[in-house]
Formats: C-alpha cells, sequence, structure tokens
C-alpha cells in the first residue's frame, strides 16, 4: 500500500468515527459542511481526493483539527516530524505550498504549519469556527495578510495573530519567497 492509500485509510475512518460522534448522517455533515453526499460517500470508502478547503470545512464542521482527521493514532509523547515527509495539503500555481506538520494533543489543539509563498501567490481561506486564532511568523521575507479586507504586511522577523472566524489571505510580496510558520489555536472541543 502507498503512502498516499495509507493516507486516505487513515483520513477515510477519522472523517467516518467523527461523523458518528457527532451523530450525523451524510447528509447532515454534507449540508453542514457545503461538501456533496457523493464527495463524502467517496471520503469515508478512502476513494475520494479532498482538496485543503474541504477538509477545513469537515474539521470545522465535526470541531476537531484538519490533523485530526488525517493522523493516526499517537504512539509516543514526543513526535519529531520532518517536512520532507510531509505531503503538502495545499499547493499553489506558482509554487507557493501549505504542510501541515502536526496537531497538539489535548483539549484546545494547536495545528503546526510551514508555508512557503511566492511573490504574488495568494492563498483565501474562509472563516472558521468562532474562537479559532491564527499566528503566523514569518521568518525569510515578505507576505499581507489580509482579514476581513484590511492588509496588514508582515516581514520577515514579524508575528501576527487574529481571530480566525473572518474571511482571511495570506499573499506572498516582495521579490523573494516568504516562509512562515502558522499556528492554529483552537477553541476546546471535541477531537
Amino acid at each position: 500500500m502507498t503512502e498516499t492509500e495509507a493516507a486516505l485509510r487513515t483520513l477515510a475512518h477519522n472523517v467516518r468515527a467523527a461523523r458518528t460522534r457527532a451523530g450525523l448522517s451524510l447528509d447532515e455533515l454534507g449540508r453542514r459542511a457545503k461538501v456533496s453526499k457523493g464527495a463524502l460517500v467517496a471520503l469515508e470508502k478512502a476513494q475520494g481526493n479532498p482538496n485543503f478547503a474541504t477538509l477545513v470545512r469537515l474539521a470545522d464542521t465535526l470541531g476537531a483539527s484538519v490533523s485530526a482527521l488525517m493522523e493516526g493514532r499517537p504512539e509516543e509523547r514526543v513526535r519529531v516530524v520532518s517536512a520532507a515527509t510531509v505531503m503538502p495539503l495545499w499547493k499553489g500555481e506558482r509554487g507557493s505550498e501549505a504542510r501541515l506538520m502536526l496537531t497538539t494533543s489535548g483539549p484546545a489543539a494547536t495545528e503546526i504549519w510551514r508555508w512557503t509563498l511566492e511573490p504574488g501567490e495568494e492563498y483565501p481561506s474562509h472563516p472558521h469556527q468562532a474562537g479559532v486564532v491564527e499566528t503566523v511568523n514569518v521568518t525569510v521575507g515578505q507576505m499581507v495578510l489580509v482579514v476581513n479586507g484590511t492588509d496588514h504586511p508582515v516581514g520577515a522577523g514579524q508575528t501576527a495573530t487574529f481571530d480566525a472566524d473572518a474571511p482571511h489571505t495570506y499573499r506572498g510580496s516582495g521579490t523573494e519567497t516568504c516562509h512562515l510558520i502558522m499556528t492554529v489555536h483552537l477553541p476546546p472541543g471535541p477531537a
């Protein structure tokens, strides 16, 4: 079995388990997450190929983190993750990408992401559930964080945080690739 097949099986199992715990039918989960029933059926059979936005909508609707839907059971107290072993969940047309490195455990989990943004390329995100807070720390280059239509330039050595229940966009700016670490702080709830 390939890594992709194993990841799809884990995702299928975790989505089905989270949906069952939440007491949602496929129809109801689809309605709430704005995902077609057919796509959900395929996903739960490990036959789908969901995009990043679909995973975020499902996670928000199920009260889980994206990585909780994608990860197997934690085996040890210390996890060391190499970026080279993590598949990008989003790739832009100009080469930008986002990798979900890991999610902390506990009642209020935090997702740790590594992003690269090429100049002029952007990723628009829909508003998340109430209580989600995102923090971006730019390590190289420049970006523009757009929250509720307002631009906020963030450069190397700077960190920005915001309530992510508003529309927001990450845009590469300047002349070089922007590298950033993003954390997504999730409100306490079922994982």
